[in-house]
């Protein structure tokens, strides 16, 4: 076995879809972490200053959530005619939306000199760009994963998911320089946190010109050969495989909430309250978190490379279980409002925020059969998107709110990893599985859960 009949690409081809795939979702999460940040930093007093302090913050998170309740429409979208018309469409499409829409944030009035249509074209723009992400993942690991010899796919697959840590990395990194170079205060709130949003125009440029030049994948080049296109494969989906969809929404439920509660805009807001126990400037906070990022991208990097050695599964459970460890550790040294100790802290979080997201790619793509994949890979992303992060940081800062504490949000955050690791103890481990439309039957059955066996095919293909 090992041979699929889907020709495989030159490998300048698959370094091409790698970096493509790593710029685009770089692009893609900046321009989400820039929201984020600037949520907890501004937008609360920008935005929604006539609710007060605490329910403008509340507010301010809640803008966060909504863009998550608009991508399943994105995710459904994309997945129709990503499986109808290709993935490379649908990455340029996504990608140029979610672009113009972080820029436009940048132009926008505020609430003092536009009243209450501020935020409406705020929440607005939010939503679009929440349609928009809700499709660009599923195209870009498919372009990754598909394109890849199956010893290597974790790894291919890791490419898009080093987005995450490279547009945490790019956004608090601007932010503090923003905060950093820029003083007073006052100026930083008048115009210089419009500056990170008006820089998205310039990356969607560089984005858009090397998506373009990159080859469709050859799964999908194989099904439209072959017109093997599902006319409505969202239909077929939630017919054949509605529980592996929930399944798999629930595994990256419990990384997501971590990821973007932990590093996005909640502990911003929380370690630089002047009233809170904690006290860091907003520069300290953002040099600290880049250097999680930077921690969270070498263990994403390493997670694709384990994963193709032990398998999606092991690779998964061993980053719930180190999240499982740290969530705790991680609280109690933030509170201790001590550098070095915020620092360690982010370190080694990133251990189980890498090895629980880095594998996702080769997990979800070889959980789905080759005419619903895009359909399949987005949807369950969406939705784990809304299960986990979606208001997470809102939820903490209620939590917060209500017990003075953090030990309610760290239970609320074990609660949700432990629910996603037992999400992944079910599903079937399916390493190197043939991903090609002529092995479709194959998919359909091997996509069963509650099943541990592995095809003796896929064992040797990972090494097993």
């Amino acid at each position: 076995m090992g041979t699929s009949p889907t020709p495989v690409k030159p490998a300048a081809s698959q370094r091409r879809v790698a970096y493509a795939t790593v710029i685009g979702t770089t692009i893609e999460w900046y321009d989400f972490f820039i929201y984020a940040t600037a949520a907890g930093l501004v937008f609360a007093h920008l935005f929604f200053e006539p609710a007060g302090a605490q329910i403008g913050l509340l507010l301010a998170f809640a803008s966060v959530g909504i863009s998550f309740l608009f991508r399943p429409l994105g995710a459904f979208l994309a997945g129709h005619f990503g499986d109808r018309i290709g993935r490379r469409a649908i990455l340029v499409l996504t990608l140029t939306l979610i672009g113009v829409s972080t820029t436009l944030i940048g132009v926008l009035p505020t609430y003092e000199s536009a009243g209450v249509l501020a935020p409406i074209m705020l929440l607005l723009l939010r939503i679009l760009q929440g349609i928009s992400a809700g499709g660009e993942w599923g195209g870009a690991v498919l372009m990754a994963v598909e394109h890849a010899p199956a010893h290597r796919r974790a790894r291919a697959g890791a490419y898009p998911q080093l987005g995450v840590p490279l547009g945490m990395l790019l956004a608090s990194g601007m932010m503090a320089l923003m905060t950093g170079v820029i003083s007073p205060g006052e100026a930083f709130l008048a115009w210089g946190w419009r500056v990170p949003f008006l820089v998205s125009v310039v990356l969607i440029v560089v984005g858009y010109f090397i998506r373009r030049a990159v080859d469709e994948s050859p799964v999908f080049e194989e099904i439209a050969r072959k017109k093997a296109q599902t006319k409505v494969p969202v239909v077929v989906l939630f017919k054949k495989h509605w529980l592996l969809v929930l399944l798999a929404a629930l595994v990256f439920a419990g990384n997501n909430a971590a990821g973007y509660m932990t590093t996005g805009g909640f502990l911003q807001a929380y370690m630089t309250d002047p009233e809170g126990p904690v006290g860091f400037t907003r520069t300290q906070v953002l040099l600290a978190v880049s250097f999680g990022a930077i921690m969270w991208f070498a263990f994403t990097m390493l997670s694709g490379r384990v994963a193709d050695a032990i398998g999606r599964k092991r690779t998964y459970q061993i980053g719930f279980v180190s999240q499982l460890l740290c969530i705790f550790p991680l609280f109690w040294m933030v509170n201790a409002a001590n550098l070095p100790l915020l620092y360690l802290a982010f370190a080694l979080f990133a251990v189980g925020l890498g090895f629980s997201y880095g594998p996702q790619a080769a997990l979800y793509s070889e959980m789905f059969p080759a005419s619903v994949r895009f359909s399949g890979v987005s949807i369950s992303y969406a939705l784990g998107a809304i299960l986990g992060g979606a208001f997470a940081p809102m939820i903490a800062t209620a939590l917060v709110q209500a017990t003075g504490g953090t030990t309610a949000v760290a239970l609320y955050l074990m609660g949700l990893t432990a629910i996603s690791l037992a999400a992944v103890c079910v599903l079937r481990d399916r390493s190197g599985i043939d991903l090609s439309v002529e092995n479709q039957a194959e998919q359909e059955v091997g996509a069963t859960i509650f099943d541990h066996r592995t095809p003796v095919s896929a064992r040797a293909e990972a090494g097993l």
